[in-house]
């Protein structure tokens, strides 16, 4: 075969694989002309890597970050989409690194052993995006990712990290939740959807008292108004002397953290101690910071005030 045929075999190649992180699955090597002798060839002369039965890695090209999410759907054949954790990553979001690639796939295809990968076989396929790496749209993706988390902790963060980035709304995300009809973690979904989704909504349905009986602490004065220097300063819960903040999901997206601080800031100064707790806290380790609310009440709590 001529050395130019070699070389533009090469370079459209490359051309494709570098659309895919440096890998090019054999369906599109053969629609754009190059088949199974030629990538043969290519493999045996070293330029190329079978890497799967479908997926074909092009050496010349440098490997991207999502090379293992498209060898992961390719190797899974026609109709395969990535799910959970591994849609959101191949949408952008960061600060997890799924130890697992979650792929869905129709009821009739073939299912099949790859490493690194675990599949689900769906009845009804859920909607995909149409574009980029093929993966379930964002909504779905979350509630998925959440309830095949290895721990309630991993499931929060899953539920946190897409809605926080922007990746995906959160009231979408508690319509999703809300289509679900059964789940291994339903107790603690049920609760965590509405605080990272619903935040405000959220505290206004927590009965902090009923908390702080629980745990034998006498009960707050709730939704206390003190004045301070930019006006009515509302505390969540307060003792003389103490005063909880609970911070739904809400607290922590755009710049309300750079509005709470200085309101926090402020009671400090004018003499209370202040403590803050995350909704979710009360969802994950309830006994750590009901234990911190019982320390703080013991220290700077008159004890007839408590």
């Amino acid at each position: 075969m001529p050395r130019n045929h070699h070389a533009m075999r090469g370079s459209l190649a490359e051309a494709l694989a570098a659309d895919h992180d440096g890998v090019v699955s054999r369906q599109i090597l053969q629609i754009a002309g190059i088949g199974r002798d030629a990538v043969r060839t290519e493999v045996r002369a070293g330029r190329w890597e079978v890497v799967g039965r479908h997926t074909v890695r092009v050496l010349s090209v440098d490997a991207g970050p999502r090379l293992h999410l498209w060898r992961a759907v390719w190797e899974n054949g026609h109709g395969a989409v990535l799910d959970g954790a591994a849609a959101l990553v191949a949408g952008g979001m960061t600060g997890f690194a799924p130890r697992t690639i979650d792929v869905s796939i129709p009821r009739n295809a073939r299912r099949r052993a790859v490493e690194g990968v675990t599949t689900h076989v769906r009845r009804e396929m859920p909607p995909a995006t149409a574009a980029g790496l093929p993966r379930v749209r964002p909504a779905q993706a979350t509630i998925h990712a959440a309830q095949w988390a290895v721990s309630d902790r991993q499931a929060a963060l899953l539920l946190c990290l897409p809605v926080q980035q922007r990746l995906v709304r959160g009231p979408d995300v508690l319509a999703e939740w809300r289509q679900v009809s059964r789940s291994a973690r339903r107790s603690f979904l049920d609760a965590a959807v509405v605080d990272v989704c619903d935040g405000a909504h959220a505290l206004g349905e927590l009965d902090f008292g009923w908390w702080c009986r629980r745990y034998g602490l006498p009960e707050p004065e709730r939704q206390v108004v003190v004045a301070g220097r930019w006006g009515r300063i509302y505390l969540d819960a307060r003792w003389p002397g103490l005063a909880v903040e609970i911070d739904g999901g809400h607290h922590f997206a755009g710049l309300n953290p750079v509005d709470d601080a200085p309101r926090a800031n402020e009671v400090v100064i004018g003499g209370d101690r202040v403590l803050r707790l995350p909704l979710l806290g009360l969802r994950l380790v309830p006994h750590d910071f009901m234990g911190q609310v019982a320390r703080g009440i013991e220290l700077y709590v008159p004890r007839k005030a408590a």
